[in-house]
């Protein structure tokens, strides 16, 4: 006949523990030491995901504020006389040339022969330098520039004869103002 087994005590972790298999034991402890590994792991990775985040949005905030705020370039001083000779270079490159021609040969005549053309692009003049054979030809020639659409007005500044040359030309300054667009 088999044993029976016959157990009026109340039960508990103590007895179910007492009566378990050596085996069950064993593996219930490697099992909680699994468990234990796992959470401390998991713990560990967690705050290193953390601290990736963070890094991250740090990084990401540098960034941001990199784009938004312009590169500020190191001011360096620049000369007085270096920016007005810049500045001149530039108006001198914006000069209206081919307006000022084409008004310029508009008013040309036979007559009158243009020595120089001197502008000055911040008073937005133009002084011709020409000669003419008498007083009558250089009249009519400050005549025709005044009635160029491009120029606002013609003005005589100086004439002269000139005595060493054997025609006597009659050499004259005008000072003709252009409009602007």
């Amino acid at each position: 006949m088999k044993p029976m087994q016959i157990d009026f005590a109340r039960r508990s972790w103590r007895r179910a523990l007492y009566r378990a298999h050596p085996a069950m034991l064993l593996a219930g402890a490697a099992g909680a030491a699994l468990l234990l590994a796992g959470v401390v792991l998991g713990m560990q990775a967690s705050q290193q995901q953390a601290a990736r985040d963070e890094a991250l949005r740090v990084q990401q905030r540098k960034l941001a504020a990199a784009v938004r705020a312009p590169v500020r370039q190191p001011e360096t001083a620049i000369p007085e006389a270096q920016a007005a000779a810049v500045n001149a270079a530039v108006l001198q490159l914006n000069l209206p040339w081919r307006r000022l021609q084409d008004a310029v040969a508009a008013a040309n005549s036979p007559a009158v022969a243009l020595l120089a053309l001197d502008p000055d692009p911040r008073k937005q003049t133009l002084k011709i330098t020409a000669e003419a054979k008498n007083a009558d030809d250089m009249v009519g020639y400050i005549e025709q520039l005044k009635q160029q659409e491009f120029f606002t007005g013609a003005a005589l500044l100086r004439h002269e004869t000139n005595d060493q040359d054997p025609n006597r030309p009659l050499r004259f300054q005008v000072e003709v103002q252009w409009r602007t667009r």
